[in-house]
């Protein structure tokens, strides 16, 4: 059997892999948003499965208790050194941030810190390292206090990948393979947790919106928009498909290709500045239709590289937050304007057809 047949079929889903989750980001980087309680009965009347939050906000980890939603909590990117150099002050992390609410609010996911490698300063590349002991001394505190349904991991974003084109060639950045991802992924993989991801087919194709097909980066259907890799043969018809599989792949060539990815972020701008092409409201609407179509589909579409297996998703983001800075797009991903009604009408039962605005 050749290596990326090997891929392909050597898949074994983790606990929450083989479950439907769809999930939403609920950040609060804004003076106008509705109040914690109102946005919790705002994700719940969109049928979310789940809700994942910036940090572990109490009042709203109360106001999650004895909910149906599945919540994922994060440690903040400067608690991460202190946690791995020191069990008690990790035992008092979770002492303080979980242990109040669980399991009356369902705690599934604890991410330690967010995108953490793709800062570069000498101070950043110090956490880099500290990033699996903070993961193992959690997961001792959550051992030691008998609770082990919350699985632990940490968004990264995909320039942690020195090349996604094509698929089969993809490989981790050389400053981190084999100094932090690889200690990374034997942790997800002792601990049967994911590989969590935010993924923008939004950036590629705005960056060369002359060589990738918005319908390809939209995930439309569209026969014209598809291309072979050349390495292994499998189609592609998108380019979440691809940018997902290039993770799979370069898993797979440090030896690890049972781990489950989680979409932790992935989601289209709606608006931005006058040169940041795309980002529209139509073109929101279609990429999260689609996405959401995809991912309700029965049976499991997947990918190419895994065909059938389901990837557990958080759309990006419940509101506009206009306190972010940087170029114009970070302040418009939101799903729902501040006063909650929809900037376009999403389901996310999957049934609402993506020409819809």
């Amino acid at each position: 059997m050749n290596f990326f047949a090997f891929i392909i079929l050597i898949i074994s889903p983790f606990g929450f892999s083989s479950a439907k989750l769809l999930g939403i980001n609920y950040g609060q980087l804004g003076n106008n948003l509705p109040s914690p309680y109102q946005s919790i009965e705002l994700i719940k009347s969109m049928n979310a499965d789940g809700v994942k939050l910036y940090d572990a906000n109490p009042e709203i980890l109360k106001l999650l208790m004895g909910t149906n939603l599945k919540v994922s909590i994060m440690v903040p990117n400067n608690e991460i050194s202190i946690l791995a150099s020191n069990q008690s002050k990790a035992n008092e992390w979770v002492q303080n941030n979980v242990l109040p609410y669980y399991p009356q609010t369902m705690i599934r996911f604890l991410l330690i810190g967010n995108e953490i490698l793709s800062y570069s300063t000498e101070q950043d590349k110090v956490m880099w390292f500290d990033l699996v002991p903070a993961m193992n001394n959690i997961r001792s505190s959550l051992k030691a206090l008998n609770i082990r349904n919350i699985r632990i991991g940490t968004p990264l974003a995909m320039d942690i990948l020195q090349s996604t084109f094509p698929p089969s060639n993809s490989v981790f950045r050389s400053d981190i393979s084999e100094s932090v991802i690889l200690p990374m992924l034997q942790f997800l993989n002792k601990t049967k947790s994911f590989f969590f991801i935010d993924v923008y087919p939004y950036f590629p194709w705005s960056s060369n919106p002359t060589n990738i097909n918005l319908d390809f980066a939209l995930l439309n259907q569209n026969p014209n928009s598809h291309y072979s890799d050349p390495g292994t043969g499998l189609i592609y018809t998108n380019l979440l498909d691809q940018m997902l599989d290039s993770l799979h792949f370069a898993m797979a060539k440090l030896g690890f290709s049972k781990i489950p990815l989680l979409i932790s972020e992935t989601g289209w701008p709606t608006a931005g500045d006058f040169e940041q092409v795309g980002a529209n409201v139509y073109n929101a609407a279609t990429y999260n239709r689609n996405l959401i179509q995809r991912l309700t589909a029965k049976p499991p579409i997947g990918t190419p590289a895994r065909p059938g297996v389901k990837i557990p998703t958080f759309l990006f983001a419940l509101f506009d937050e206009n306190l972010k800075t940087g170029p114009g797009i970070e302040r418009h991903w939101g799903l729902l304007r501040p006063d909650g009604t929809p900037i376009y009408e999403i389901d996310l039962a999957g049934k609402m057809p993506a020409a819809k605005v």
